[in-house]
C-alpha cells in the first residue's frame, strides 16, 4: 500500500467521519507522509541487509507532533496578535521567545512532557553578516575537552549527561513501579520527559554558545566529517575457535562508557548548529576527512598509530614531537581545510 491509496482512502473516511473531517487534511496527509518514510526507510535498510528495524505503532503518549506543510492551508501564523489559528483547534495563544523572520512555510506543534510549543521554518530569512576577521581556525571536537581549536584554545566538556544521569535514573525508576494505563504512572512519564527536556535543553544551549564564539572570531571554521554512527557501532561478536557456541571478549562493555560520552557530548548536532550560524553570518565551514588527523605528524609527515601513546599526548616516532594531541589534531584538519579550499575555492 502506497501514500497514494492511503490518501484516496483518507477522502473516504472524511466524507463518512465528521470527527477527522474537522482536522485539516494537509496535516492528515503529511502524517501519512510520515508514516510512508518510516515504511520506505525499512525496506531500503531490508534490501541492504542491514537490521531493518520494523516502524513501531505509536500511541498517543508516544505521538508527540503535528505539522501542516504550508503557512494558510488549515494553519496562519499570526504574528500581530502572536496568535496561531489551526484547523479543528481555532485560535492559540503563543508566547514567542524570539522574533519570527523570513516568510514562514511551514508550522508544526510538538509536545515535550507537559509543555507545548509551535515551531515555525521560515524561508528568506535575512542573514546578519559580521565584520571579517581574516582568521581561519580548525576545530577537534573530543571527549576529554568539547572542542579544541588549532590556536590551543580548549572549551571544556561539560558531560550534561553525566551529571544529571542520577535524576534520569531515578525517574526512570519511580516510572518502571507505575501500574500501566494509570494516572500516576502518566504524571511519572511526564516527570521523566521533563527531566530528558532539560537535559537537552542545556546541552543545546551549550552548543549555541560555543558555536557562536568560534563564529564571531574566525571567517573559515574546518570540522572533522565524523561518522558518527560508525564510532558508536557494537564490537563484533568474537566466536570462541576452541569452545563452538562461546565468544571470546570483544571490549564492548569497556566501549558503552566511550559509545554513553559521545552521544553525551552531541558532536553532530554541534556541527550541524555551526553551520547554521556561520551561514547566517557569512562564515565558511569546511568538512574534512577524519582519516590521519589525530596520527600524522604535522613536521615529518610520518603516520602511525604509534604516534598516539595516550588519549592526551601525540609523540612522533619519526622525529620526536611531542605535545598535545588535540591542539595537534586541530591544525592537521586546519592545515587539510586549507588544502582542499586552494584546490577547490568554491568549497
Amino acid at each position: 500500500m502506497s501514500y497514494g491509496d492511503q490518501s484516496a482512502q483518507l477522502k473516504e473516511i472524511r466524507q463518512v467521519r465528521p470527527d477527522v473531517a474537522v482536522w485539516s487534511f494537509s496535516s492528515q496527509q503529511a502524517t501519512l507522509r510520515r508514516l510512508n518514510r518510516a515504511f520506505a526507510g525499512f525496506f531500503r535498510r531490508v534490501q541492504a541487509g542491514e537490521t531493518p528495524g520494523y516502524p513501531r505503532f505509536k500511541p498517543a503518549h508516544r505521538f508527540d507532533s503535528v505539522e501542516w506543510p504550508k503557512d494558510g492551508d488549515g494553519c496562519r501564523w499570526q504574528p500581530d496578535t502572536r496568535r496561531a489559528y489551526l484547523q479543528g483547534l481555532g485560535q492559540v495563544k503563543v508566547t514567542v521567545h524570539r522574533q519570527v523572520a523570513g516568510r514562514v512555510k511551514t508550522i508544526q506543534v510538538r509536545r515535550q512532557g507537559r509543555r507545548w510549543m509551535l515551531v515555525l521554518s521560515c524561508d528568506e530569512v535575512p542573514t546578519r553578516p559580521l565584520e571579517p576577521t581574516w582568521a581561519a581556525v580548525g576545530v577537534d571536537v573530543g571527549i576529554a575537552n568539547f572542542a579544541t581549536t588549532s590556536d590551543r584554545q580548549h572549551v571544556p566538556n561539560p558531560r550534561f549527561g553525566r551529571v544529571a544521569a542520577a535524576r534520569l535514573a531515578a525517574a526512570q525508576q519511580v516510572l518502571a513501579r507505575k501500574q500501566r494505563g494509570s494516572n500516576n504512572r502518566a504524571k511519572a512519564r511526564e516527570t521523566l520527559a521533563a527531566r530528558h527536556r532539560k537535559l537537552a535543553n542545556q546541552r543545546r544551549n551549550f552548543h549555541y554558545q560555543v558555536a557562536r564564539a568560534l563564529v564571531a572570531r574566525y571567517d573559515l571554521l574546518v570540522v572533522e566529517d565524523l561518522k558518527i554512527r560508525n564510532l558508536v557501532r557494537r564490537p563484533a561478536a568474537r566466536p570462541d575457535p576452541d569452545e563452538p557456541g562461546r565468544f571470546l571478549p570483544n571490549q564492548a562493555a569497556a566501549k558503552t562508557g566511550l559509545h554513553r560520552s559521545i552521544h553525551d557530548a552531541g558532536w553532530a548536532r554541534f556541527v550541524s548548529i555551526l553551520r547554521a550560524k556561520a551561514e547566517e553570518a557569512g562564515r565558511v565551514v569546511i568538512h574534512v576527512n577524519a582519516r590521519h588527523t589525530s596520527d600524522r605528524c604535522e613536521v615529518c609527515g610520518q603516520t602511525a598509530t604509534e604516534n598516539r601513546p595516550s588519549q592526551a599526548v601525540f609523540s612522533c616516532r619519526g622525529c620526536g614531537l611531542t605535545l598535545d594531541a588535540d591542539e595537534h589534531a586541530a591544525r592537521n584538519i586546519l592545515r587539510a581545510g586549507l588544502a582542499r579550499l586552494a584546490a577547490n575555492p568554491a568549497a
